[in-house]
Order: structure tokens, then C-alpha cells, then sequence
């Protein structure tokens, strides 16, 4: 395989071009139809300046990541721009329908959407940390992307930019509640990823080697998990309550109070075995999770 420069796009022009569509009905946002469409444009990784949101459906036998993808379920994937989209390596399965829908970032100018699209996290998430839909989730989202696409084809007029972002801000909104629903429902999953989560904490903290370098970081778990850390936080989130880095704290606090009660090391030594690279950043945190010093907690049991 050939590592090749991601190709750039920029422009809802150049993908109709690419994809041998016609011209756009519109030049900052595009519905496109994913039936029958060919993969012969040679390029083997894409950089979209633009936000892409994808629905496919008839991708049987493929994995994204640790799930694997359901025949008779819709996904869905969103990226932000500046992100990657490789080609799957067997190309485009021959029945594969859906669409993707692209929006050009000035399309959002001077909209509430500009700014509440950042808030929306699974932009941040891997390609393979895809959202697997209902059939009655399907329809809903099916419905709004057809209402966006009906009124960019419509003449526009000075109503028509507020409606399609009214739909799409919706469409965001669906789509964040039935991620929450995935991290409930696919339990057998998620939790083997609470396993994992636990398995990997625990042997950072005894292994010294490991500590000595410093405290481990959300990134460093999400790669040991094949994740991206957002999608990580996200569901330690919903399954927990905590975050990536409070369920860290929580093991450095318990590592913690096991050294202050059965050894005889100085706060300092335990604060620079623990990662801390100065002693009142492990009392500030110690204390603002015990509500305790670590001397006051020495002494409780003396």
C-alpha cells in the first residue's frame, strides 16, 4: 500500500466533479446519493475542509472498530473538517446505499449553529466509533436530511438558509440522543470496554517504570483501547459518571492512601513514585478528593 498525501477538498464543486455528478444546486452544501455510486476516483485518502455527515446502510461483514456492523442497521459517521476518510481496502461494497451529506463551514456563518456545532463531540470521534441506528431512528433522520434537501433545491429565498439549519440543528440534536442510547443498549460492548478501562488503569499504577515518566493521559488509554478520547470520554460518561480522568484520580488516590498507611516514604517520595513532578500539585488534588491532606490522612491512622 502506497502512503500517499491525503487528496484536499474544499469545495462542494470538486466533490460533485470527483464523484461524476452534475453541478450543485448549491455551492456550500450538497446531499449526495450513495446507490450505485462508483469508487473510481483513485484516491485513496481524503481531507475534507468541510463538515461530512454520512448515513450508509448494506456494509455487511465490515468492523468499525471493536463493533462490528449489522446488516439491517443504518450508520451514521460525522466528521469535522481537517479530518481524514480513507477507502475501505475491498472498495465500495456493491450494495451500498445512503448518503452523505457535506456542509461548507461559511454556509453556517452568522448562524447559532456556528457555534454550537463544536459542542457536539462525536465530530470528534474516529470513523470506526460509528452511530448504529434503529429503523424508527433511521426514518427520523432520513426525514430531516430529505426536508434539508428539499429546500436547497427549492429557489431559494431569504427564508431557506434558516429552515436548513433549523433541520440540521436537529438532525446534530437526534443524533447526540441516540449516541447516549448506543452507550446504554450495546452493553455487552461498552462494558468489556469498562474491563479493558480497569485492566490497563490498574497495571499503570504498579508498574513504577511507567509512573516515574509521569501521569498517564486520556490520549494514552484511548490509544491502548483503540479509541479516540473523545469518544472515550464520552461513553465513560454515560456508563459511569465519571470521566477519563476522574477515573484516573480515583486510582491515583486509592494507590495513594495505600502508600501513606503502609509505608513510611515522606509525601514528597509518594508525590514523585505517583508521576507528580512537584508535591503540591499531589496535596492539591489529594486534598480536593478526600477533603484531607495526605498528612492529615497519615495521622488518622496513627
Amino acid at each position: 500500500m502506497t502512503n500517499r498525501k491525503p487528496y484536499r477538498i474544499s469545495s462542494i464543486t470538486e466533490i460533485h466533479r470527483l464523484m461524476g455528478l452534475p453541478k450543485p444546486h448549491h455551492p456550500l452544501i450538497s446531499i449526495v446519493d450513495l446507490k450505485g455510486l462508483k469508487n473510481d476516483t483513485g484516491i485513496e485518502a481524503v481531507v475534507f475542509d468541510l463538515y461530512v455527515i454520512s448515513m450508509k446502510r448494506g456494509c455487511d461483514g465490515l468492523h468499525y472498530g471493536q463493533q462490528k456492523y449489522d446488516f439491517d442497521e443504518g450508520l451514521m459517521a460525522f466528521m469535522a473538517p481537517g479530518q481524514i476518510l480513507r477507502g475501505e481496502a475491498n472498495g465500495v461494497p456493491p450494495d451500498l446505499e445512503g448518503w452523505m451529506l457535506f456542509v461548507h463551514p461559511d454556509f453556517l456563518w452568522n448562524t447559532s449553529l456556528a457555534v454550537k456545532i463544536k459542542r457536539f463531540d462525536y465530530f470528534g470521534y474516529s470513523t470506526s466509533e460509528a452511530l448504529f441506528l434503529s429503523d424508527k431512528e433511521e426514518i427520523v433522520i432520513n426525514d430531516l436530511v430529505k426536508n434539508i434537501k428539499t429546500e436547497y433545491h427549492s429557489n431559494m429565498d431569504r427564508f431557506s438558509q434558516d429552515i436548513i439549519i433549523s433541520n440540521l440543528e436537529t438532525l446534530l440534536q437526534y443524533a447526540e440522543r441516540f449516541y447516549q442510547r448506543q452507550f446504554i443498549t450495546r452493553k455487552i460492548t461498552n462494558h468489556h470496554v469498562l474491563n479493558q478501562v480497569e485492566e490497563i488503569v490498574t497495571s499503570y499504577f504498579k508498574n513504577e517504570v511507567l509512573l516515574s515518566k509521569g501521569l498517564p493521559s486520556v490520549q494514552y488509554f484511548a490509544e491502548a483501547l483503540n479509541l479516540s478520547a473523545k469518544y472515550l470520554s464520552s461513553l465513560l460518561k454515560q456508563l459511569t459518571g465519571q470521566t477519563m480522568q476522574q477515573i484516573i484520580h480515583e486510582k491515583l488516590i486509592e494507590k495513594a492512601k495505600e502508600k501513606l498507611s503502609t509505608t513510611q516514604m515522606s509525601v514528597s517520595e509518594i508525590a514523585y513514585q505517583l508521576g507528580f513532578e512537584h508535591p503540591q500539585s499531589f496535596n492539591k488534588l489529594f486534598k480536593s478528593k478526600t477533603k484531607q491532606s495526605p498528612l492529615d490522612f497519615r495521622q488518622s491512622f496513627n
